[in-house]
């Protein structure tokens, strides 16, 4: 289950350096009356696609009122970039050279003096300045200051059978300005949301499991219906716990010890400490240690209504147990939004990379491709670039629609595991045998066929596709320097000759058929609150449980942060430290058989049984090497000790 990231945006596109100018001076010519010439710089991006002649509605109301977001691109937007690279690439002289958030701001982050402009020329225009960090400055205003300050028309647009304001033409901001301002996001107001994915059961409401089960991967055959891909098939696991994960992931003897993960999301779940420690009680994982896991929340929550807040609970539990069960020695800091807008996520990001909360970071929600604007893009790509100087990876779950075909109607990735600056996992489905052993793993991707009334066979086998680790070809990031050479052509140039990145970057157990189990109290037909257990999946499952195995594989590098970590996966492509993930293990099809409560609780209202193929991930395949399905493949045994030996090339 994926969360649903909601976006109102912000934003802001340049870069370079100013020189000291009295707030005076760094005017230059009055934005109203400014030519569209050298006198000012456009902030890439800032017009929306979907901002079309044909859509277009007329003029905004020139007194409606609107907020923004200005960021600023820093005093060496190119320099941060480039540092951004060098200590992440194994083969640099500057790898592992990260800076404290302290020498990183004072390096790359915005002078005092381009503070002072940007917030000079805005307040000119007749906007008001509502706040300021060190990563933008908020403002609220008029239609028509709005337009005074960015040289561009808002226009109300048709969208989705909505009416949504946007600019009219790319945003500008004055030339004499140098280069502060990165991109502005909030000038169009259609929603950027984070989806959780729809794997997640809401939380408000219990969600139980019917049996019977399997409790190891083929324990349990269902000898009594039939059979499928010629063969008798075994019931689901009732949900795969820590030690099966561990022994399948190669966590040996490493837990995580000193080292720290953060997981993003939107809300707090209530009961998470008491869920948390109820469920590794019960499951044999390590008992939490003081201060182990901690919550650094907002002020206040807002769209709650809107972005469904209690769904999100089920999700941060999910995130919390994953990292504690894989890694019972790491320490958990959860870093809730204020609400799934962008906005809150990504000053979520921020509060970890500013404060270093981590060097592991956790997010399993996104949105689709599509909805992702160049704007909203260069804020997340400075994000995960100041965090790579400190030595600071993100990880985001790649989507659980497959190509988003059958979700969006468009094949498509999703976002911000599209950016070239984070690790994208995707999802297998993980059979885990008796004594805890690695047996095999497909590609995760689901179709699903019912039995038939007489019970005799399964109608339309194996029928529609329902859900799959999401992964494919961006169209819109250029194909970064470490994919080169290990993801194939027909993936890197499937939309444009000169390549784009392609997701995922590598994998793990996703599958909500071959899934976790997670404890969570949630709220019983007649009304109490109980600690109650079921299984999940998603990619949501595989962020945190890849989140967990870099913990141990920075336990096993003596501690030192792996930081942005896909230059060393894509390194070890091709080796024995993965396993090679294909959708058909020795050459078989795959399922597994499924009964499940119709009302989600108990068997009053009937029960439902059906069969889950698969390895069946809507257009995209796992095959033997790179794919977009699992990227370079799952962690084997050798993985985490492969950060042992790590050469530093200095």
């Amino acid at each position: 289950m994926r969360s649903n990231r909601a976006t109102a945006r912000a934003g802001v596109s340049l870069a370079a350096t100013l020189p000291l100018l009295a707030g005076a001076l760094a005017l230059g010519i009055p934005a109203a009356h400014a030519a569209d010439g050298p006198s000012r710089v456009t902030l890439a991006g800032t017009k929306p696609a979907w901002a079309t002649a044909h859509a277009d509605k007329g003029a905004a109301s020139d007194s409606s009122r609107l907020s923004a977001r200005v960021y600023y691109a820093g005093r060496d937007a190119k320099g941060l970039a480039a540092y951004a690279r060098a200590v992440s690439d194994p083969h640099s002289a500057s790898y592992g050279k990260y800076l404290s958030a302290k020498k990183a701001q004072a390096r790359f982050g915005a002078t005092k003096a381009q503070v002072a402009a940007v917030t000079h020329w805005l307040k000119s225009a007749g906007l008001t300045v509502t706040g300021t960090t060190r990563h933008y400055v908020t403002v609220t205003g008029d239609v028509a200051a709005a337009e005074k300050a960015f040289n561009t028309q808002l226009h109300n647009y048709a969208k989705g059978g909505k009416t949504y304001r946007a600019p009219s033409k790319t945003a500008s901001a004055p030339a004499s300005l140098n280069g502060a301002v990165l991109t502005v996001t909030g000038l169009d107001n259609a929603p950027h949301k984070a989806q959780h994915a729809d794997q997640l059961p809401p939380p408000d409401a219990v969600f139980k499991n019917s049996g019977p089960f399997s409790s190891y991967y083929g324990s349990n055959t269902a000898s009594t219906l039939p059979s499928a891909y010629g063969t008798k098939i075994p019931y689901a696991v009732q949900g795969y716990t820590g030690k099966q994960l561990r022994a399948a992931y190669g966590a040996g003897k490493r837990t995580g010890k000193n080292v720290r993960v953060a997981i993003t999301d939107a809300y707090a779940s209530p009961t998470i400490a008491f869920d948390a420690a109820t469920y590794a009680g019960k499951h044999g994982d390590a008992k939490y240690t003081s201060g182990q896991l901690r919550q650094v929340l907002p002020a206040s929550y807002t769209k709650t209504e809107e972005c469904g807040a209690a769904g999100w609970y089920g999700e941060e539990t999910l995130d919390v147990e994953a990292v504690h069960a894989v890694a019972p020695g790491a320490s958990i800091t959860y870093v809730g939004a204020a609400s799934c807008y962008d906005d809150d996520l990504l000053a979520s990001l921020n509060k970890v990379v500013d404060g270093h909360l981590a060097d592991i970071v956790s997010n399993s929600w996104g949105d689709i491709e599509a909805n992702q604007t160049p704007d909203l893009a260069a804020a997340y790509d400075q994000t995960f670039q100041f965090g790579a100087v400190e030595g600071i990876g993100f990880y985001f779950s790649s989507g659980d629609n497959g190509d988003e075909v059958a979700n969006t109607g468009t094949k498509q990735v999703d976002t911000p595991a599209n950016s070239a600056w984070v690790t994208a996992v995707g999802g297998t489905s993980l059979a885990v045998g008796k004594g805890d052993t690695y047996l095999w793993e497909t590609g995760w991707g689901t179709e699903k066929a019912t039995l038939s009334t007489d019970g005799k066979s399964w109608t339309g086998f194996p029928g529609a596709f329902t859900s799959g680790a999401g992964g494919g070809t961006s169209k819109t990031v250029a194909q970064p320097y470490y994919q080169k050479g290990v993801v194939p052509d027909a993936l890197a140039k499937a939309n444009n000759a000169a390549g784009n990145r392609v997701v995922p970057d590598i994998s793990a157990i996703a599958d909500p058929n071959t899934g976790f189990k997670v404890g969570q109290t949630q709220t019983f037909p007649d009304g109490t609150e109980q600690y109650s257990e079921y299984r999940i999946g998603g990619t949501s499952l595989a962020a945190p449980v890849i989140a967990a195995v870099q913990a141990l594989a920075q336990e096993a590098k003596g501690g030192k942060a792996i930081g942005f970590a896909n230059p060393s996966i894509y390194a070890k492509a091709g080796s024995k430290t993965y396993h090679d993930v294909t959708d058909t293990p020795g050459g078989k099809q795959y399922a597994v058989a499924r009964i499940d409560f119709l009302n989600g609780f108990d068997a009053a209202d009937g029960l439902a049984t059906s069969v889950r193929s698969l390895g069946q991930d809507s257009s995209l395949k796992a095959v033997k090497g790179y794919d977009d399905v699992t990227g370079v493949g799952s962690p084997a045994p050798g993985y985490v000790e492969s950060y042992v030996t790590t050469k530093h090339h200095h």
